[in-house]
């Protein structure tokens, strides 16, 4: 199959997937953001999400893949159903010169630990300093896989309750599915945990 083909079968069989919503900054001071759906987090000791941005259809870095390489710093904005909008319009080949928080209409505000700025609407953003790049493949749709480690929360006051317990039914947050559809986290459910293994 080529790239695209098994491309296009691992985003309908890998599902629903959580969108990183990365902020970044240019050298020159130029805010960049932009949509990965292949993002996770990775471990809590240290703290630490990962995403994936291919290369373009040129065989070279993406914008994000370069602000990143380049200054060591990006920011996770978690996209939740009211901003889905806006983060599609953010997924269009823009120019490097191009600030896509001023293309979507998306208000910016200052990070705590990092120079990059991150969206003011956002429920919850992670502020992240790049611990490695991978390069894992080469050429167009080429692999680059980024682990950052993060140094800063903002979780919204109005995603906590009185008892300052987190409301994740309230963090209505999208999944990417295949091409064009995307899921809802609304319905959910409970599964009991499964019982430890007595001590033997």
């Amino acid at each position: 199959m080529s790239v695209r083909e098994l491309y296009g079968w691992m985003v309908q069989l890998i599902t629903p997937r959580p969108i990183a919503w990365v902020s970044s900054l240019s050298q020159q001071g130029v805010p960049n953001l932009a949509p990965y759906s292949f993002f996770n987090g990775v471990g809590a000791n240290p703290p630490m999400v990962m995403f994936c941005p291919a290369n373009n259809r040129a065989g070279e870095p993406k914008d994000t893949l370069r602000n990143v390489q380049q200054t060591g710093e990006f920011v996770v904005n978690m996209v939740t159903e009211a901003m889905a909008e806006q983060m599609n319009q953010t997924a269009a080949e823009y120019s490097p010169e191009t600030d896509e928080f001023v293309a979507a209409g998306v208000a910016k505000v200052t990070s705590a630990k990092v120079q990059v700025p991150r969206v003011q609407s956002c429920k919850a953003s992670m502020e992240c300093r790049v611990h490695q790049i991978l390069e894992m493949g080469q050429g167009p749709g080429g692999a680059n896989l980024v682990i950052g480690q993060i140094v800063w929360l903002h979780v919204a006051a109005d995603l906590f309750n009185a008892e300052d317990q987190f409301l994740s039914e309230d963090f209505d947050t999208i999944g990417r599915m295949g091409g064009n559809v995307y899921s809802h986290t609304r319905d959910r459910f409970n599964l009991e945990r499964p019982p430890r293994p007595a001590d033997s």
